[in-house]
């Protein structure tokens, strides 16, 4: 196993269906992060093809592009509803339900947007995509230094970014059927605030590995 049963651990460890009860109209990182990860997206993702939003919400950051299903995954019913680029969605929790309702071989790509540290099983839902990802499929997953800190495992937050990195790596890496994962860091250009010291940019992150 990656993980010790202490790395696991969060510090709420009320039943997550409360914590995430109540919708939350918001974005988790800036825009500078958003366009990069929208970027990434176009450059990596294929017309056409079949996409599962894994961990997602009311916005999926995709680009401009057409897919011939876009299957939608969260903890609120109600902000996956107001999500439009979804076709389809469905409500569960991953750190107790750890099979998806999913068909084998039946996705082109998997995103995981700014949620990886919530996974306190990340083998077998890791697994899971491994399971449903058509062969040559891609997994996207990326992060930035924000989080939900009493929601995030005691892996990712007791450890710094680049541990971040060699963390979901080593998710990919220990999940038979996977290429070798491929890490992106990219520094946001300083904004107006960051220039006379006032402010930060987040930085952003991703792990990408494609299925053998």
């Amino acid at each position: 196993m990656i993980l010790a049963a202490e790395q696991r651990q969060k510090l709420d460890i009320s039943d997550d269906v409360f914590f995430y009860d109540y919708p939350r109209f918001v974005t988790h990182v800036d825009d500078g992060f958003i366009e990069q990860l929208t970027a990434l997206y176009e450059e990596l993702l294929t017309p056409d093809s079949r996409i599962l939003d894994l961990m997602s919400s009311w916005v999926s950051h995709l680009p401009d592009m057409t897919f011939s299903h876009v299957e939608g995954h969260g903890m609120n019913e109600d902000e996956l509803a107001k999500n439009p680029r979804l076709d389809h969605f469905f409500v569960q929790n991953l750190n107790e339900n750890l099979k998806l309702p999913l068909d084998d071989q039946s996705f082109d790509a998997v995103l995981i947007a700014v949620s990886v540290q919530y996974l306190q099983n990340p083998e077998a839902i890791f697994s899971e995509i491994q399971r449903i990802l058509a062969p040559g499929g891609l997994c996207i997953v990326s992060f930035s230094n924000r989080m939900f800190y009493q929601k995030a495992i005691a892996a990712w937050r007791d450890s710094s970014d680049s541990d971040h990195i060699r963390l979901v790596k080593r998710y990919f890496s220990s999940t038979e059927g996977f290429s070798d994962p491929q890490a992106i860091a990219k520094s946001a250009q300083p904004n107006i605030l960051q220039m006379i010291g006032m402010g930060n940019r987040d930085p952003f992150y991703a792990v990408v590995a494609q299925k053998n």
